[in-house]
């Protein structure tokens, strides 16, 4: 069953087209990428996914509601997470997961609470303040956030940047093991080749707005000819 579902969207600023005519569909249980260049339009994408902007052309479908006319309802079943979105510093981290639980009208707040900060392994960090901790240490936090409602579908833009290798590597087999487990469709971008190859089971290349290929990472080397998805990555950037 699609989770997702996006038909030729587009989006223009001014004169600038950022999109044009985007069509991805993501299963559940599946975990897709969208990648591209910088500029590609991939951030303009997502927001659109998510319901922040609005698009000028096409529609978008979350477990068969039309977004447009059903926005909360499809939404309560979304989260997101990116490094760059800021969460309120002063707080605690176990009191700024409680107040997404609780936003997300999550049963058992403070179970719920308990869980992912066990799943995050922030026991030790429960009791600081955001803004006290590293750029890492808060890129776990923006996953406990947006997996404390149980999403049917997550959007994750960049989930391990910043994290050192060790904890990269962990996050990408829980991430993995939640979706397998779970059922939960995933949707996330990455500047890190190695990465998509060992989640994603399709990716989605973008380049100046347009879908330019689909297909698993294996398919996409053979089709440009490439030993690696970076090698396609290039290739894709530099037309």
């Amino acid at each position: 069953m699609a989770i997702l579902e996006a038909t030729r969207l587009a989006k223009r600023f001014g004169p600038v087209t950022a999109v044009h005519d985007v069509s991805i569909t993501v299963a559940e249980g599946e975990v897709a990428a969208l990648l591209g260049p910088n500029g590609a339009g991939k951030s303009t994408t997502l927001h659109m996914l998510l319901g922040l902007i609005t698009p000028d052309a096409g529609t978008i479908t979350l477990f068969g509601m039309e977004l447009a006319r059903h926005r909360v309802e499809a939404l309560s079943r979304v989260n997101f997470a990116a490094s760059y979105v800021d969460l309120p510093g002063p707080l605690l981290v176990q009191e700024v997961i409680d107040v997404f639980a609780r936003f997300y009208a999550v049963r058992r707040p403070k179970e719920r609470v308990a869980e992912m900060i066990e799943l995050l392994e922030l026991g030790p960090l429960r009791r600081r303040r955001l803004m006290d901790l590293s750029s890492g240490q808060r890129t776990r936090v923006q996953l406990a956030k947006a997996l404390v409602n149980a999403p049917r579908l997550l959007v994750l833009d960049e989930p391990t940047a910043n994290l050192d290798p060790d904890a990269g590597d962990r996050i990408r087999g829980l991430l993995s093991r939640v979706a397998r487990e779970s059922g939960a469709a995933m949707l996330i971008t990455s500047h890190n080749m190695r990465e998509v190859e060992r989640m994603c089971d399709r990716v989605h290349f973008m380049a100046e707005g347009r879908i330019v290929a689909t297909g698993s990472a294996a398919e996409l080397a053979g089709h440009y000819g490439a030993e690696d998805l970076e090698e396609v990555f290039l290739k894709v950037a530099r037309g």
